[in-house]
């Protein structure tokens, strides 16, 4: 990955985590923040629960409204993932995510073998569209307790973002919540603990695999204002751009996947200076599809 644009975007993350999790008080006093700041979205994943956290997360904001007994229609949490992935698209899972950075960090870890791919990469990353659409839509709608209030399956069963940023700081910061402790509990620290030592060796396996806000992004990855261009009169076809793209991503031909990061370790590693990365409104190359 270019050392340039990688340290930038390193100090960008860092500083995202930081301010999106800036509530010392509730690391201090094993609180959660509840003040003005959770009525409104952050762009990446990152837990309302979590006792640093000043603002909401978008999957959890729109499952806690579809669940609703009072409300069925999340306008504000729709309106705020259109605009946000027309204009960045995936940019927010590459530089603006706390989780995303977290297992960035952990692929650097030394000493262990890194796996490009797992076996069956294709199906794998169809999961997150699959938990999209089950998890955050369905069971919120479908699956009611006698109140009419639905369940937050993602939340619930899966996301590790709310295990690593609320679950075990408030166990840890909280004896009395320990007494407490479940199945639940068990099952959603077994997936981070999966998801920890398979990010030792894949990068970013949550984003590729299983994130329901990256398959949002994803998929206004290929019309976001924010894009990858490739210039076809310096482009060789030598492949040097998809060696280095940590997603494997053919970038010669799909520069907007719906599974680009904006990284930009294809950008830096471009021999012939082919690859540009801005936000340039009309701007898409002309070799576009999904891939």
């Amino acid at each position: 990955m270019g050392k340039k644009i990688g340290r930038v975007r390193r100090i960008v993350q860092a500083g995202t985590a930081v301010l999106t999790n800036g509530y010392l008080t509730g690391f201090a006093k094993g609180q959660i923040y509840q003040g003005p700041g959770k009525q409104f979205c952050v762009p990446g994943l990152n837990c309302y629960s979590c006792p640093g956290a000043l603002g909401s997360c978008p999957i959890g904001a729109l499952q806690a409204v579809l669940g609703s007994a009072e409300y069925r229609m999340a306008f504000y949490v729709l309106g705020f993932l259109l605009v946000v992935g027309a204009l960045l698209g995936r940019v927010v899972c590459g530089w603006l995510c706390p989780f995303g950075w977290f297992q960035e960090l952990l692929y650097r870890i030394p000493f262990f073998r890194k796996v490009k791919k797992l076996p069956g990469e294709k199906g794998l990353r169809l999961l997150k569209y699959a938990i999209l659409v089950g998890f955050v839509l369905l069971i919120p709608l479908y699956v009611v307790d006698i109140l009419g209030q639905g369940q937050p399956g993602f939340c619930k069963y899966i996301c590790p973002a709310g295990t690593l940023e609320a679950g075990w700081p408030l166990v840890a910061l909280n004896p009395a919540l320990r007494s407490a402790l479940g199945w639940l509990f068990a099952w959603k620290s077994a997936v981070l603990v999966a998801l920890i030592l398979l990010a030792l060796a894949v990068w970013r396996p949550f984003c590729r695999y299983l994130c329901p806000l990256g398959a949002v992004y994803g998929l206004l990855n290929p019309v976001a204002l924010c894009r990858m261009e490739v210039a076809e009169h310096k482009c060789t076809h030598c492949g040097a751009c998809q060696r280095a793209c940590p997603m494997d991503i053919p970038v010669e031909q799909t520069p907007n996947s719906p599974e680009c990061v904006r990284c930009g370790a294809c950008r830096d590693s471009c021999p012939h200076g082919a690859i540009a990365m801005g936000c340039r409104k009309g701007a898409a190359p002309k070799k576009e599809m999904v891939g």
